[in-house]
């Protein structure tokens, strides 16, 4: 999905975002890919209400993120999801930051979110099937399956 679709999240770049080599900070990266999830997790009808009333909510238990161009303060981002993959209780989402007014990615990132309860403990349960129908058009919609991301893999140092 290009910059040019409508994003699931948009903000602006704070200045304490800013590190040493004036770009935006690695950490900060994560935060707006959160709150992209967060504006995924409202898109797909786990929004507040529904997180209240089931007690149920997206934990992200893994994280691949890849960062391909700076970002700087005066850029403005727009991040889109990608529904990669999704189980009954799973969804493998991709999303893709850019920075308004340019066509490349400068960060993809994937996650595996993990859908639970959380009552006296927390354990993972199967998504409603209003939730299910609503991952299901996401993953279906023209164009859904056009992630920029280079996709896991396993980070080492190779021997020579």
């Amino acid at each position: 999905m290009s910059a040019s679709a409508s994003p699931l999240y948009r903000t602006a770049i704070a200045a304490a975002w800013i590190d040493f080599n004036g770009h935006l900070r690695d950490a900060y990266y994560g935060l707006i890919l959160s709150y992209a999830a967060d504006a995924l997790m409202d898109q797909i009808g786990m929004d507040a209400a529904y997180r209240a009333a089931t007690h149920n909510t997206l934990y992200t238990v893994e994280l691949h993120l890849h960062f391909l161009s700076e970002v700087h303060a005066s850029d403005q981002v727009l991040v889109n999801a990608h529904i990669l993959g999704v189980d009954r209780k799973r969804i493998h989402a991709g999303f893709d930051l850019h920075c308004e007014g340019r066509t490349e990615p400068a960060a993809t990132a994937e996650f595996m979110l993990l859908h639970v309860h959380q009552g006296t403990t927390v354990s993972a349960c199967e998504f409603a099937p209003e939730v299910a129908a609503a991952i299901e058009r996401m993953r279906s919609q023209p164009g859904a399956a056009s992630w920029a991301g280079p996709g896991s893999r396993r980070l080492e140092l190779r021997g020579r």
